[in-house]
This record gives C-alpha cells, sequence and structure tokens, in this order.
C-alpha cells in the first residue's frame, strides 16, 4: 500500500506560472475590487463585466503552462497515493499529469448553467458568450464557486484530508474559507508540510515542517524529506 499524500494547492503555486491572485496587496484582481466580478450579486448587477473579466482570466490560464512543481507533485504519484486539493480554478495540475485532483472552487475551463450549479460543460474556446445557453435555457456562466456561495466539494476535501498519512500546504495563506480550515482535519500525528515563502499562522498543530520557499524550490525540498 503506497502512503497517502493529500496535498492542499493555492495561488502561490500558480503564480509561478504567471497567474497572478487576488490576494495581492492592493486587494485587487487584475485592476478590480473581487466584490465586482466574483459575487452572485455582481452577476446579476453586470452579467456581461464579470463574463468578460473571466474570458481574461480563461486566456491566461490557457496560455500559461505547468511550473516545476505542478509537475513535480505529478511525479509523486509514482511513490504514493497522492491526492491534490486545490483552491485554483485553473487545470495546471491536470496538465502537469496529477491524474486525482479536487478542485475547490471550480475550474475555469468549464461553464456552468446559472440556474443550476450542477450541469457544467467544459470549453473548447477562451470564451462564454452572452447568449450561450445551458440545456435548461439559462445563460452559461463560469464554473468559479464565487463569494458567497456554497463550496460543494468541501466535504469530500475534508474526508481526504482525515485520511491523509502525509498532509502538504502549498502556496496559501490560509485566509480563504472553509478551505482554510481542512488542515484541522488532518490527523495529530500526521506530518505537515508547509511550503510558502511567508509561513501562515498554524498553531496548536503537532508535526509541521515549514519549507520557507517558494513552490518550486519547496517542492524540490520536499522530495528530500519524502525520499530519504
Amino acid at each position: 500500500m503506497k502512503k497517502k499524500l493529500v496535498v492542499l494547492t493555492g495561488a502561490g503555486i500558480s503564480a509561478e506560472s504567471g497567474l497572478k491572485t487576488f490576494r495581492d496587496a492592493d486587494g485587487l484582481w487584475e485592476g478590480y475590487n473581487v466584490m465586482e466580478v466574483a459575487t452572485p450579486e455582481a452577476w446579476e448587477r453586470n452579467p456581461a463585466l464579470v463574463q468578460q473579466f473571466y474570458n481574461e482570466r480563461r486566456k491566461q490560464v490557457n496560455a500559461a503552462q505547468p511550473n516545476a512543481a505542478h509537475i513535480a507533485l505529478a511525479g509523486l504519484e509514482e511513490d504514493f497515493d497522492v491526492e491534490i486539493i486545490t483552491q485554483n480554478i485553473d487545470d495546471l495540475h491536470e496538465r502537469a499529469g496529477s491524474t486525482k485532483v479536487s478542485h475547490l472552487h471550480g475550474v475555469i475551463t468549464y461553464a456552468q448553467s446559472s440556474r443550476r450549479a450542477n450541469l457544467i460543460y467544459p470549453l473548447q474556446t477562451d470564451e462564454i458568450k452572452m447568449g450561450e445557453l445551458c440545456e435548461l435555457g439559462s445563460q452559461l456562466r463560469p464554473h468559479v464557486v464565487w463569494f458567497g456561495e456554497a463550496v460543494p466539494m468541501i466535504e469530500k476535501a475534508a474526508k481526504l484530508c482525515a485520511q491523509a498519512d502525509v498532509f502538504i500546504l502549498i502556496g496559501t495563506s490560509l485566509a480563504v474559507y472553509p478551505a482554510a480550515g481542512l488542515i484541522d482535519y488532518v490527523p495529530h500525528e500526521v506530518p505537515k508540510y508547509i511550503i510558502d515563502p511567508k509561513i501562515p499562522p498554524v498553531s496548536g498543530l503537532n508535526n509541521v515542517i515549514k519549507i520557507a520557499k517558494s513552490a518550486t524550490e519547496g517542492v524540490e525540498e520536499l522530495k528530500s524529506f519524502l525520499m530519504g
């Protein structure tokens, strides 16, 4: 039986592929206040603006390439049972070769019905056009969990964390809930590796190994710990 590695990734791992986070110091995401483009209310108020915003983000994701950290995590599947839980809406883990990826906040390369969130469609282009409808006749929107919406994958993610033999946190500030609470489901005795240039506060946890490096450098160091 291979050891189960559960890896929770955040924006820091995709930043090295050139994808910006919305938690930059200015609180803006590509020049927009997140409340104007990442809430159900924003969609109701100005769906064309929200659609345009995510069409631009999708072009960036499709143009980006997996970096060494994504590729190294995929390579760990040779020796471990690797489950990736990501807060990111890009598909870079899958393109790097990871086979078990749970997206907490959706995947931007898919569209969903604006009437029923579980009606999801893969996209063949960068854009969802206004007027493109789902099978129920409602406008297609990005398959992204916005602020104020339920996180449908959170229960599955919590169960995975509870089953971890090794837990790894990469590139997340643990500022966004409910994702930030997942580390509390990891068993007390399990080793917990945290990779980030700025290690987030994790008081009250046992067996924490801190690697204060970028994702690409930190995953290389992680491999030496795991294989040592």
